[in-house]
């Protein structure tokens, strides 16, 4: 029986703060439960002590839990004692000195494993793991949950908890995230006069839903701080302050309900709004972006808290790989505690893969490794990571001083400062920092001298010592290398351009795709004839026709009478496309035939309800007799989806139902299987997709992602120094090449022998270059 959880959080009258209200007690309360979480001006108090609380972000659905069978880890890593009933000197969350994954053993252990990421993220000095929770991965149908494999929600808490680290859930439930259509299941578009994120009955009661679901599952898996468990704070909303000035008089109304709905639900742990300067009492304020140290919360007894610190950006199809060097990293991290911050958040510290069809954008990559300290296969970036597990120990070594009060500001020099920190028994910790992008300089301070370089801070805890700068990188660079262990021997199967199956439909005139697809697909075909008289000049002549089609994105491919004219696509700062070619027409009825894809519902931006996609038109067709003639408003036929998937071709048993044949060379729209053995070992599996054109992958039928060999334009990438103000477009790498070419196999989804490799081809690719290979250091 878990105990009942603390009332609400109330303003103390004329106390200054906001205090956690000593909770209930239950007649079979253990000891964890006597546990609580409050915040002061100073910083989050957990069991009475103020912290200064390391995280980072891991979401759970861009990794796999499964140990993969005969990689030696199949025993869960060793237990850790709770930190949640120690005596704060004892708690495995204060540890400055844990070995760094013990050299490595725990490398036997699947990269993109669950408990290995957890515990890697612990050994770089994190006490926090914080996750968006996926509102359409858990409801993909409007009543229908999932929460199983990698949506294993519960099972990843208890994970977190196992390892000694405590948990911060955002759930939202929209998420933005580089999430497909932000984290929104696309039914909820399609409910009867819904605005989304608005002061709007619709949208309230069905977010209010879903986010009592997972605090009442939380609560029943005993999974909240006072219950024993790891989950110290929780989010709603996610960076809807900026939204309010365009969504109009409905934002302010609808932020205080979410803040109101969330405390209500009475979780016992403190909520956060991010970027929301106006979050109501007794909700936190906190800040996203590449530096924190200029933000202050809007009241002065709430903690200063940084939920997203920027690792890196993300990749998108068509644009160059960016980079964010950890020196710059660290400094901003440092900028942030010296000002008082109490709590960093590092986003990503895992960004992990955006499986199937879950990137969003549109032309988000399937890859989101964004630069992190830990990489896409789960590996560790270096120097990254172990840079910033050093600056983690330092800030650890200062704690109990830096919880104690705020600092005091030494001038050292023009761009030099000192940041002191005392507590009342005498204890001292300082920061010392040097802004200038250029020079390195000697201080003096408290009679001693330090040398600081350039855009750097300086830690010293006990205002003697410096045991850390930020621009000093101790830990060697280790490059990944991949390494081809195989290729395939293929068999094609091409799906049907010129007919349709008993699924599809006719309407009068162009019709949005996500109307019809609902997103159960990429794919969308629009089809209609024409008929051609026996009197039209151009028959004569020989000159084709000119077919123009407008197309609200993404991607699209032409076709006149089975036969391919070429596809056009879009790019991520303007989705919309149009093909204008000439097509060949023969005496009577002609048919069109136009795949409209998606490449990922927007994740960003205001009105979700009214975004669309798909060929709007108008489709015109010149140099008839007539002139041009509009085929916008005509009969067109649609059919969902494409044949290999009504098939299940990417199954071992559908792949069964058909005759393959061999290679099909640089068709387009073809399906391509092959069988492979496992590579041996345990390192993490890439497949090199450079040589293909643009399609999705499967692996034993799941669902790697979508592919696409976009090249990134050429020109801004090159040297990088760290010393300046960062943002996304300064460090870039990969101009003129595939924005990615290497795509993640999960460890954990492989047999020894006869695994299944399905590849859908839109465009035609080389399928010679397709290989399999190892990622190593």
């Amino acid at each position: 029986m878990a105990a009942a959880p603390p009332p609400p959080l109330v303003a103390a009258a004329g106390g200054g703060r906001i205090l956690l209200a000593a909770f209930l007690a239950a007649s079979l309360l253990s000891s964890a439960a006597n546990a609580a979480v409050s915040y002061d001006h100073r910083s989050l108090v957990i069991n009475g002590r103020r912290r200064i609380l390391i995280s980072g972000s891991i979401h759970y659905p861009r990794s796999t839990p499964e140990v993969p069978a005969g990689a030696g880890a199949q025993r869960p890593p060793p237990p850790v004692p709770s930190p949640f009933s120690l005596p704060p000197k004892c708690s495995s969350l204060q540890e400055p000195e844990a070995k760094p994954l013990a050299a490595l053993k725990r490398f036997e252990i699947e990269m993109q494993m669950w408990p290995g990421l957890i515990q890697k993220a612990k050994d770089g000095g994190l006490d926090v793991i914080q996750t968006y929770v996926f509102w359409n991965g858990h409801e993909p149908a409007q009543g229908q949950y999932h929460f199983a494999d990698r949506y294993d929600l519960v099972r990843f808490v208890k994970l977190v908890r196992q390892a000694g680290l405590y948990v911060h859930l955002r759930i939202g439930p929209y998420v933005c995230a580089e999430w497909n259509f932000g984290g929104f299941p696309v039914w909820l578009k399609y409910v009867p006069g819904i605005r989304f994120r608005t002061d709007n009955g619709p949208f309230k009661a069905a977010m209010q839903k879903f986010v009592e679901k997972i605090v009442s599952m939380m609560k029943s898996e005993g999974l909240f701080e006072w219950q024993g468990g790891p989950i110290i704070m929780a989010q709603v909303e996610n960076e809807f302050g900026p939204m309010e000035s365009v969504v109009g008089s409905g934002a302010k109304p609808y932020a205080n309900w979410a803040a109101k709905m969330a405390v209500g639900t009475n979780t016992g742990v403190p909520w956060v709004m991010c970027k929301q300067d106006d979050a109501p009492d007794p909700v936190i304020n906190t800040c996203n972006g590449f530096y924190c140290d200029y933000f202050t919360p809007n009241q002065k007894y709430k903690p200063t808290m940084w939920t997203e610190a920027w690792t890196g950006w993300l990749t998108k199809f068509g644009g160059a790989v960016p980079h964010r060097p950890v020196e710059d990293l660290a400094f901003a991290v440092a900028r942030f505690i010296q000002k008082g911050g109490s709590f960093v958040n590092y986003y990503m510290y895992h960004g992990g893969t955006n499986f199937g069809r879950t990137a969003g954008g549109p032309f988000i990559a399937t890859s989101y490794d964004y630069d992190a300290p830990i990489d896409e296969f789960g590996m560790l970036r270096q120097p990254k990571w172990g840079h910033l597990r050093d600056l983690h120990r330092a800030i650890k070594q200062a704690e109990p001083v830096l919880v104690s009060g705020d600092p005091t500001i030494q001038s050292l020099g023009n761009y030099e400062k000192a940041y002191v920190f005392k507590s009342k028994n005498g204890a001292c910790a300082a920061f010392l920092s040097n802004y200038h992008m250029n020079s390195a300089v000697k201080v003096r301070f408290n009679g001693r001298h330090y040398d600081l370089p350039a855009w750097s801070i300086s830690i010293l805890p006990d205002c003697k010592t410096a045991v850390f700068n930020t621009a000093t990188v101790k830990e060697p660079t280790l490059l990944p290398k991949m390494n081809p262990v195989l290729r395939f021997a293929w068999q094609s199967y091409s799906e049907d351009t010129n007919s349709l199956d008993d699924s599809a439909f006719t309407k009068d005139g162009l019709v949005e795709q996500l109307s019809l697809t609902w997103d159960k697909s990429d794919y969308l075909w629009y089809t209609t004839q024409i008929n051609i008289g026996a009197n039209e000049q151009f028959l004569k002549s020989g000159q084709w026709l000119q077919l123009t089609v407008y197309s609200a994105g993404h991607s699209m491919q032409v076709f006149v009478n089975g036969r391919s004219y070429g596809s056009v696509y879009g790019g991520y700062d303007n989705p919309k496309l149009t093909f204008n070619e000439r097509v060949k027409m023969w005496q009577g009825s002609n048919k069109i035939s136009i795949l409209s894809s998606a490449v990922g519902l927007p994740n960003t931006g205001n009105h979700f309800e009214s975004w669309n996609v798909g060929v709007l038109g108008p489709v015109t067709l010149s140099g008839l007799n007539e002139g041009k003639r509009d085929l916008s408003h005509q009969k067109w036929t649609y059919q969902v989806g494409l044949k290999g998937e009504s098939l299940g071709l990417h199954t071992v048993t559908g792949s069964s139902a058909v005759e393959w044949a061999g290679p099909g060379g640089k068709q387009p729209l073809t399906w391509h299987k092959a069988f492979f053995n496992a590579p041996a070992g345990s390192s993490p599996v890439a497949l090199d997709m450079g040589s293909m054109g643009k399609g999705q992958l499967w692996v034993n039928g799941h669902h790697a992602g979508r592919y696409w060999s976009y090249k990134a334009v050429s020109g801004g990438c090159g040297r990088c120094s760290y010393a300046g103000t960062y943002r996304e477009g300064r460090c870039l790498s990969g101009c003129g090449e595939p924005s990615q070419r290497w795509y993640h196999v999960p460890r954990s989804w492989l047999k020894p022998s006869g695994n299944l490799l399905v590849v859908l081809e839109e465009y035609g690719g080389d399928l010679a270059g397709v290989t399999m290979a190892t990622r190593t250091t």
